[in-house]
């Protein structure tokens, strides 16, 4: 790592946070919000992830300022505070959802490409699946070309994604009707949305996923020119990022019905501007996916790779994870992580899996990496680990960690029980590779309370099995 030539200024790192944040979520989000909510519950629920949110974004921005020692982000801040199974749990969950989301990414592509050719049908035809294995290995290569190259095209992709919506943006600021937005503003005229708490809670899991990402530039950490630009790229990343979705959402509403916007095929973003403007406006919208889907798949298959490598340098994960080629690639995770993309992809021909069941699955495996890196602040604050000189900062930290890790619990409320035990059935498997690595140390394998967390997740993954089984569950 210590080749120049690899590291990342601020600009790759806003381009990181911004790229894996804004990918395929923002030109869905219309209908994915519509579904769940009305414009009064969508206000509410945009109000408390953007505080949520933002109170994450600055735990990162603390953490990466307060712990420099610390790289890989989310996995090493676990492990730092609660111990080797909670880090390694964290850097699984996090890989998980970052590969099922490039899958949900993968069929949102040829989904929006059916728009022009019909053969790829919602994204899971035998066509889509074909091309989609096509670009997912093209992808990996230019990978395996460098970081660095890679990170320049991402920020390239970046800029060009952000013009259309920006276009939206405006068009849709003139169109916006008051009356519209106004109308049945809790929903009280449509029972399936349940109270407006019901239609908040609903619309949390979409609102996350929309922000997966913002803790980008701490994985990248190790590879950052400046230790402090991972803390700015995260806040700076998170403000912009949050001003689009609220926009590109709250506009919407204004221009279509909650009951119609529920009903829009994805991307919905298209067919709302093709409301306003006529075709051509779909059409616009529906290219600027297919960069933005390019941007992101590009910045999660560098983060999917960077998270293995990271945790195996520190023993988390298996030594072999930790092989590098010429470029300074970790290339066997890279392998692994597409190896996964393409079974799962494989999968989603013989299975009902959509863009939106992605969605939820992969942002509830994200949700314990957050939450243990929200209560790692909460517990330097506490300890005033690193706070000797600054009572004061100390006790804003410290707030600011406790509304974050709060939040954190609202969202593994907010998914359910069912992602809660889907979750247990992809976090169980992951206990080989964590007993490969602490037997390559020499060391056992769980400590006493980490037997009782592993017996809990086995109990929960043994449920989901069952539920899948016995269709109680359903992907």
């Amino acid at each position: 790592m210590s080749d120049s030539t690899q590291k990342l200024r601020l600009g790759a790192l806003i381009a990181l946070v911004v790229g894996s944040m804004v990918g395929g979520g923002i030109f869905s989000l219309p209908q994915n919000i519509a579904a769940s909510a009305s414009a009064g519950a969508t206000l509410i629920g945009w109000l408390i992830t953007g505080v949520g949110m933002l109170t994450l974004a600055f735990v990162f921005q603390t953490l990466a300022n307060r712990k420099p020692d610390l790289n890989g982000g989310v996995y090493a801040y676990a492990k730092a505070g609660f111990g080797d199974y909670m880090g390694f749990s964290s850097a699984w969950g996090y890989w998980i959802s970052a590969w099922i989301g490039n899958v949900s990414y993968m069929v949102l592509l040829f989904s929006t490409l059916g728009y022009f050719f019909p053969v790829f049908g919602e994204g899971n035809t035998l066509p889509a699946i074909i091309c989609a294995s096509i670009v997912l290995w093209l992808l990996h290569f230019l990978v395996l070309r460098g970081i660095r190259e890679a990170a320049f095209i991402n920020t390239i992709t970046t800029i060009a994604k952000m013009l259309p919506l920006a276009l939206f943006i405006v068009i849709a600021a003139v169109a916006f009707k008051m009356d519209v937005f106004t109308s049945d503003f809790w929903g009280s005229g449509n029972t399936e949305l349940g109270s407006v708490m019901d239609q908040v809670r609903n619309m949390m899991l979409v609102t996350v996923w929309v922000f997966i990402g913002i803790e980008g530039a701490s994985i990248f950490s190790a590879r950052a020119e400046k230790r402090s630009d991972v803390g700015k790229a995260t806040v700076i990343g998170f403000i912009g990022v949050l001003l689009l979705l609220v926009l590109v959402n709250i506009l919407s509403q204004g221009i279509l019905a909650q009951a119609e916007l529920a009903g829009l095929k994805n991307p919905s973003m298209a067919a709302v501007l093709e409301q306003v403007v006529g075709p051509w406006g779909a059409q616009l919208i529906s290219i600027g996916l297919i960069i933005s889907l390019a941007g992101a798949l590009l910045s999660w298959t560098l983060l999917c790779a960077e998270i293995l490598f990271a945790s195996a340098s520190d023993h988390t994960m298996p030594e072999f994870l930790r092989k590098e080629n010429a470029n300074q690639v970790p290339a066997n995770a890279l392998w692994l992580s597409n190896g996964l993309i393409q079974l799962f992809l494989i999968i989603t021909l013989f299975s009902e899996s959509t863009y939106l069941s992605l969605l939820y699955l992969a942002t509830s495996m994200i949700l314990v990496p957050y939450f243990w890196s929200s209560a790692y602040a909460v517990l330097l604050a506490l300890r005033g680990e690193t706070y000797e000189n600054a009572a004061g900062e100390r006790n804003k930290d410290l707030l600011i960690a406790l509304i974050s890790t709060l939040y954190a619990v609202w969202l593994v409320y907010a998914a359910g029980v069912q992602y809660l035990l889907l979750s247990a059935l992809l976090y169980a498997p992951g206990a080989i590779l964590f007993a490969k690595a602490k037997r390559e140390l020499g060391q056992p394998v769980f400590t006493g309370v980490e037997k009782l967390i592993f017996i809990a997740v086995l109990i929960g993954a043994g449920i989901a099995a069952f539920g899948l089984y016995d269709g109680f569950l359903s992907l």
